[in-house]
């Protein structure tokens, strides 16, 4: 008989519950006693009767993966095991198959040593801290979970990458692919076992870096944000003279693009791309975008007949958002990208291929499709830990709103002048401010984010 109630822990341990997902240092921080409390937690919050389950290749994810489906078993659900699969796929798997809640073992793109939990519901909508995550929280840590919803459940074992690759080719039009040549750094990630299964069914020769799955990160950090992170694979599209290169993050649910001149390619400009192929396809819809994309976004979205919706930065707010305007597509900065048609969720892969559909179609370089579009120059974020972040905000706002700037607080802080605007906003999870400033030329740039740089670090 499963213990109705277990003793409660140590308070510290709620601190893995951030803002979208469940992660931390493995086995300090996060271990198998989490692990299976967090199975009998969801289960009991979310009061489901089966829960589809994946992981990708991080070295402590087979004894989390066992000990999460022993806690969502013993608390009478039953599991359906997909495996080693990118994130995305998990998604995919719990929209196509009506599964009533997933769970993918992943710490996406952090070092080696974390790990964690992504939890979604019906048709793939991804518990945040608000709608789920607190409460399983609380449950976890105080160890009142309640008693088994039934007897102990099964464990079934379900292969699922071929369908997704099959769903995720069904989004472009495959003849028109012409036979390009793609870098691949899949970061020893999951990528690594997603892309071989979509790239066989293309008339494209891909030149793969790190393709073999491996959760100790031998050749770099899984996160293609970082500059260091892409080098090897700029060097591969030059060396190799390819069409283009992608890097895609650890659980493969991200992605960023470089041209063929080895150019990093921001996920804004990916966005404006994407949007430019979805707007074609679905004349007038919604497309929905963060605010701290470029302002070049919502124009190539009005240039190409769409409706632009702005919105917060995070998928806790764009996928609803989506939803209520019927947008066919929403993305953002940071690489990822959401698809009405893939139950708004995200996919990378998705987003990738639509881009191999534009070059195709084109018949153009990826820097020649984006030169007239990207016109502006961009900061990147910029983090400063900071004491009273408040006080620096409202000081910043006070002395923009003098010189008769344009201001919002949709999230933090937006300033805009004609020619170039700013948004500064605090961190979920640390005591930071993340300043993105974009401006009409480089000089400008250079001259307001040493400005604004200097207000928050005074």
């Amino acid at each position: 008989m499963v213990d109705a109630n277990l003793a409660p822990l140590d308070p510290a341990v709620g601190e893995l519950f951030k803002a979208y997902d469940i992660r931390g240092l493995v086995p300090q921080e996060m271990d198998a006693t989490t692990a299976y409390r967090i199975g009998r937690a969801l289960v009991a919050f979310l009061d489901v009767d089966t829960v589809c389950v994946g992981r990708d290749m991080r070295v402590s994810g087979p004894e989390l993966q066992a000990e999460l489906m022993r806690g969502i078993t013993e608390q009478g659900a039953n599991v359906v095991d997909i495996g080693l699969v990118s994130t995305d796929t998990l998604y995919f798997a719990v929209g196509k198959y009506g599964y009533a809640a997933g769970v993918m073992i992943t710490a996406s793109h952090n070092p080696a040593g974390y790990n964690g939990f992504k939890i979604c519901k019906e048709e793939a909508r991804a518990l945040s801290l608000d709608t789920g995550i607190g409460d399983i929280r609380d449950m976890v840590v105080s160890g009142e979970i309640g008693v088994p919803r039934g007897p102990v459940g099964t464990i079934t074992e379900r292969d699922v990458t071929g369908a997704y690759a099959e769903h995720a080719l069904s989004m472009i039009d495959i003849s028109t692919i012409k036979p390009l040549k793609i870098a691949v750094d899949a970061g020893n990630g999951m990528a690594g076992k997603l892309a071989p299964a979509v790239f066989a069914q293309l008339p494209i020769e891909i030149v793969p870096l790190y393709f073999e799955l491996d959760g100790t990160f031998p050749n770099h950090e899984a996160n293609p944000i970082e500059p260091e992170n892409i080098r090897d694979l700029q060097r591969a599209v030059v060396e190799h003279n390819c069409d283009l290169g992608v890097a895609f993050d650890g659980d493969a649910d991200r992605m960023f693009l470089v041209d063929e001149n080895g150019t990093f390619i921001g996920g804004d400009m990916t966005l404006a791309m994407v949007a430019i192929q979805m707007l074609k396809k679905h004349p007038g819809s919604a497309i929905v975008y963060n605010l701290i994309c470029s302002r070049t976004v919502p124009e190539v979205i009005e240039e190409h007949g769409g409706r632009p919706i702005r919105s917060r930065v995070g998928h806790s707010y764009i996928k609803p958002l989506m939803r209520e305007e019927d947008a066919v597509f929403g993305g953002e900065h940071s690489g990822h990208f959401y698809f009405r048609d893939n139950w708004y969720a995200d996919s990378g892969l998705i987003a990738m291929l639509t881009v191999v559909e534009l070059v195709s179609e084109r018949d153009e370089s990826l820097a020649s499709i984006l030169a007239p579009i990207d016109s502006r120059v961009r900061s990147g974020e910029i983090n400063t830990e900071v004491a009273d972040a408040k006080a620096v905000v409202d000081r910043i706002e006070a002395f923009y709103a003098a010189q008769g700037a344009t201001i919002d607080h949709l999230d933090g802080l937006t300033v805009e002048f004609d020619n170039w605007w700013f948004n500064i906003r605090g961190s979920n999870t640390q005591p930071l401010l993340r300043l993105n400033v974009e401006a009409d030329d480089t000089p400008l740039l250079e001259e307001k984010t040493a400005e604004v740089v200097d207000m928050v670090r005074s």
